[in-house]
């Protein structure tokens, strides 16, 4: 699927600046023909003026000065330009020649195949191909015949094909370079996609792996239940417990699915204002401070006073029990959990270390990924579903702080909080 979406997106590139630089070349190409065309036209209307010039005498010279298919030798006219190559045929009003004013030595059937590729066309001025020459030309009226001026444009027309065959290699070298460009960009731009698409299937398997095995449990003690349909009620208090304790942890996993989606898809902004963050990690410490106890666990704190931040209030609390929460399931027996909250340049930083087994380097990059759990074998005693860490890296990206994790195996573990400082 994400493979034909790139190729739909290559695809879709490549036409539209296969239009865009059809467009551009066709544009410069134009202007270039036109530009070239312009510039035949004025050179000949200026060798058309100077042969008109410098044969003025052409009406009243006697007939044996028409000399009929041979050159003019009067050199000592004006010629045009250097740059110039051309030659003028003088004919009656029947088109007979007259006489051929030109610098070449060209045989006289040459002369009359220009002449007649000029009179098919029908039209005072064009070109034609004459002995792989491009000519053009243009047919001008006196009152004793006509005056066909001839102007070789075989360098001009050759500038026009060279620019076509430029325009069709440069367009091929980059469309072949914009596909490997547009390829790359592609597979950077569909990644993302992808690894969301990737993540929402792993997330809907996670979900009903864990949705499935408390429904398991209590539909095999509801069927204990019935089969003991004639006890009381206190007789079978044991099934119901099993059935009240997985019922509460499906509601806890589907409270923390539905504010993972809530912060995912939804527009809600959350309400901030300013607080006492030292406070606030004083009182959940107190509070969680028989848990330590009943785990058997040492506690050590640090707190600076007075640090304020601004966010909401429930959230930083929600994550702060979070990280301790997680820091007593992972400590060793008689382990200790080190807190420390810090002001560290322009920023708040709380630190929650705990003893224990550690995070191996294959496991610590996914350690904030939801429903993973570097030991699953521990799932049961610990009732968590890997969703705790999910969210509190969500809580610190909604305040605009980073949460990262260093732990060096079977010594300490330790949790980084930066938060940024209102001051």
């Amino acid at each position: 699927m994400f493979k034909q979406l790139r190729n739909r997106f290559l695809i879709l590139n490549l036409v539209i600046i296969s239009v865009m630089m059809i467009i551009a070349f066709a544009s410069i190409y134009l202007i270039t023909y036109n530009n070239v065309s312009r510039d035949i036209s004025m050179e000949l209307h200026k060798v058309s003026d100077m042969k008109r010039k410098s044969n003025m005498d052409i009406d009243t010279a006697p007939p044996n000065d028409f000399n009929m298919g041979q050159p003019s030798s009067d050199y000592d006219r004006p010629q045009p330009p250097d740059r110039s190559v051309s030659f003028t045929l003088v004919t009656d009003p029947q088109w007979n020649t007259m006489k051929i004013i030109s610098i070449f030595d060209m045989d006289d059937s040459f002369y009359e195949a220009a002449k007649n590729a000029a009179l098919s066309s029908a039209s005072s001025t064009g070109k034609f191909k004459l002995e792989d020459n491009h000519w053009a030309f243009i047919i001008k009226t006196f009152p004793e015949g006509f005056r066909i001026v001839f102007l070789d444009i075989t360098a001009r027309q050759a500038i026009l094909t060279n620019l076509i065959y430029t325009f069709c290699v440069v367009a091929v070298i980059m469309l072949i370079v914009i596909f490997f460009i547009s390829r790359f960009f592609a597979n950077k731009s569909i990644q993302p996609i992808q690894e969301s698409f990737d993540k929402q299937k792993q997330f809907i398997a996670d979900a009903s792996h864990e949705l499935k095995t408390p429904l398991a449990v209590i539909n095999t003690n509801v069927d204990v239940l019935l089969s003991n349909g004639e006890d009381a009620i206190y007789q079978q208090s044991k099934w119901l417990y099993y059935i009240k304790s997985e019922a509460e942890r499906m509601t806890k996993l589907t409270n923390d699915l539905l504010y993972l989606t809530q912060v995912d898809y939804s527009d809600i902004k959350m309400i901030f204002t300013d607080f006492n963050l030292s406070e606030l990690v004083e009182n959940v410490i107190l509070t969680m401070e028989a848990v330590f106890f009943e785990s058997n666990v040492s506690l050590k704190y640090d707190i600076e006073p007075h640090l304020m931040i601004h966010g909401n209030r429930e959230q930083i609390q929600q994550a702060a029990m979070i990280l301790l929460d997680n820091a007593i399931k992972y400590t060793n027996p008689k382990g200790i959990i080190d807190i420390s909250l810090k002001k560290h340049h322009k920023h708040i930083v709380l630190s929650v270390s705990n003893t224990g087994e550690g995070i191996s380097l294959e496991h610590i990059h996914r350690v904030f990924d939801r429903f993973y759990r570097p030991d699953k074998s521990r799932v049961r005693q610990t009732g968590g579903y890997g969703l705790g860490l999910a969210i509190a890296k969500t809580i610190i990206n909604q305040h605009n702080g980073k949460i990262s994790v260093k732990s060096i195996p079977n010594d300490i573990t330790t949790f980084h909080v930066e938060l940024p400082d209102i001051h």
